[in-house]
């Protein structure tokens, strides 16, 4: 048994539709399906989620939003008229939206997930009908009546334990069963939706819960690739990789797949295949478990990631004193803000950040902080700083690589701030300026991606 979610840009109109129906029938094995609400059809379009949104806004300004329903009521509308749907469909879906604004919630946040979710919703009951309509038995599965249990952070929830145990006893029905991603029910019922993206989770817990052999997830992209195609022209596709090297390219930038949607699918040891809706015979990339995979290259993947920002001290005989970084962490803890890492040495200590956590007057505050509590001779802000993730399982097995990875640099006069190898050794962490950083990406790519320097050193 297989699970399959589709994107936006795969469920963003009537022809979309017609392939995703097509990609269902095509194998049996495919009996869940997960749907995210329509995306853009075209540059410049407006996602339903971003309408649903803007809807959500308009009920709390206590404001007219007669014009963005009838917006987003259209987009379902388009979809339903392509099949030549019951009028009735239709009907159950335009008064859904329109009696949202009469529906009670714990408050605005509780609203805003309420309306958001909708996206996701009425485009499963859409699809259900569609299904039906084309002659494949489907289903549609709130998630209430699936037992998907969330916490109670309406806009950020995280799945519960007990959803498993849910999943593990519920009785699936024959066809396909259709569920909309992104959203479940706290404990008092409440919806709440995971962070932006998130029906890649929902499918991952749907394929961890109903032991699938396969979770397969469709968008517009023919897999991941080893860089990012803006900035190295058609990079090489990367055909198997690990969950690690994911999560690894996840965190450093790489957009193709939710970096925390692949965690579900590890708990449960699914094989992921990430596929392009509009060329459903091309291969992807697949995901797999890191017992029994053998590297067949010594770097997976470059990704350069350009939001972060580092707070540089310098004392003498820093390194002496018990509590230093204490005394660092807690005025973070104080501010509500994570580090990513912290290099250090015998006078000097680097916390680089992610800069998003922080505006200009809160970064003038922990910098004020820190100087009162640990007294450094210097203490300065860097606010130009990117870091380069180079990923490989193979990179453990090839000798040389630091000196591979450098000398390309250098050549094409990239400065090395930072050089951090993750405690996996699977990874290696590359500080440069912002500037730099997408040279550094190309000069990396230009070194590694041809099959003399892919080798790995037979031991």
């Amino acid at each position: 048994m297989q699970v399959v979610k589709f994107g936006g840009s795969s469920l963003a109109n009537g022809s979309q539709f017609a392939k995703v129906v097509a990609i269902m029938k095509a194998n049996p094995a495919r009996q869940v399906m997960v749907t995210s609400a329509p995306g853009k059809r075209h540059p410049g379009d407006v996602k339903v989620t971003d309408l649903l949104i803007q809807y959500a806004q308009a009920v709390l300004r206590q404001e007219s939003a007669a014009e963005v329903v009838a917006k987003i009521v259209a987009r379902y509308q388009a979809i339903a008229d392509d099949f030549g749907l019951d009028p009735q469909i239709m009907q159950q879906i335009s008064n859904e939206l329109y009696q949202l604004p009469k529906m009670t919630f714990a408050n605005h946040d509780y609203l805003m997930a309420g309306f958001k979710a909708r996206g996701e919703k009425l485009n499963a009951f859409l699809m259900t009908a569609v299904l039906n309509h084309e002659e494949l038995e489907a289903t549609y599965g709130e998630p209430k009546d699936l037992g998907i249990v969330v916490t109670d952070h309406p806009n950020d929830a995280e799945v519960s334990r007990e959803t498993y145990t849910h999943l593990e006893a519920f009785g699936r029905p024959l066809g396909v069963l259709v569920v909309p991603g992104f959203y479940g029910y706290t404990s008092h019922g409440a919806i709440a939706t995971f962070s932006r993206g998130g029906s890649d989770i929902t499918g991952a817990i749907l394929a961890n819960g109903f032991h699938a052999d396969l979770y397969e997830n469709f968008t517009d992209v023919d897999g991941v690739a080893a860089a990012d195609p803006r900035v190295v022209a058609n990079p090489q596709m990367i055909r198997e990789m690990t969950y690690r090297e994911m999560r690894e390219l996840s965190y450093g930038g790489f957009g193709v797949f939710h970096d925390e949607a692949i965690l579900p699918a590890i708990a449960g040891q699914i094989p992921i295949n990430l596929k392009n809706t509009n060329h459903p015979d091309l291969p992807g990339t697949m995901i797999v478990p890191e017992q029994h995979f053998i590297p067949k290259h010594a770097i997976t993947g470059i990704v350069s990631s350009q939001h972060f920002g580092a707070i540089y001290l310098h004392r003498y005989l820093l390194n002496k004193e018990v509590g230093f970084t204490l005394k660092l962490l807690q005025v973070l803890e104080r501010h509500g803000i994570s580090y990513e890492h912290m290099p250090s040495g015998i006078d000097d200590l680097t916390i680089i950040l992610d800069d998003r956590q922080l505006n200009e007057a809160k970064r003038k505050a922990v910098c004020d902080e820190i100087q009162a509590a640990v007294h450094p001779d210097v203490l300065k802000w860097i606010d130009d700083y990117a870091i380069i993730m180079i990923v490989g399982e193979g990179m453990a097995q090839r000798t040389g690589l630091i000196q591979t990875i450098l000398q390309p640099l250098a050549s094409a006069g990239v400065h090395v701030s930072m050089i951090n190898e993750g405690a996996s050794q699977i990874s290696l962490m590359l500080g440069t300026s912002r500037e730099s950083a997408n040279r550094a990406v190309k000069a990396i790519y230009n070194a590694f991606f041809i099959p003399i320097n892919q080798r790995l050193e037979v031991h």
